[in-house]
């Protein structure tokens, strides 16, 4: 079966950094597509970068220049480095992984808090 799980979640100062992973069995990232995605309280959860199987990346906007998502094939995990953290970003963080043909697996979430 597969299985995501984040790590890597905590407390951080504002302009800290944190290193997220998201360590998979069951399935193989590189051939897939992976991404992180946030929920905030009483917020929709929110696409904050991928990983594409073609290997090119993609950020949201209020993370470009912050945040840093790579991939570790040989231990099938995905990475989200974040730096220069912003109170804003305080959510529960989740991995994502969808197939070529669209069906998608999640994590149970990390939870990252940021304070001022």
């Amino acid at each position: 079966q597969v299985q995501l799980v984040e790590s890597g979640g905590g407390l951080a100062q504002a302009g800290g950094s944190l290193r997220l992973s998201c360590a998979a069995s069951g399935i193989i990232f590189s051939i897939n597509t992976m991404g992180w995605y946030r929920q905030a309280p009483e917020k929709q959860r929110e696409l904050v970068a991928v990983f594409t199987k073609g290997g090119s990346t993609n950020y949201a906007d209020s993370v470009k220049g912050r945040f840093t998502i790579s991939r570790d094939n040989a231990k099938n995990t995905v990475y989200l480095q974040m730096n220069s953290l912003k109170p804003e970003d305080t959510a529960v963080y989740y991995c994502n992984v969808r197939t070529v043909d669209y069906y998608e697996y999640w994590g149970q979430g990390t939870q990252v808090t940021v304070s001022s």
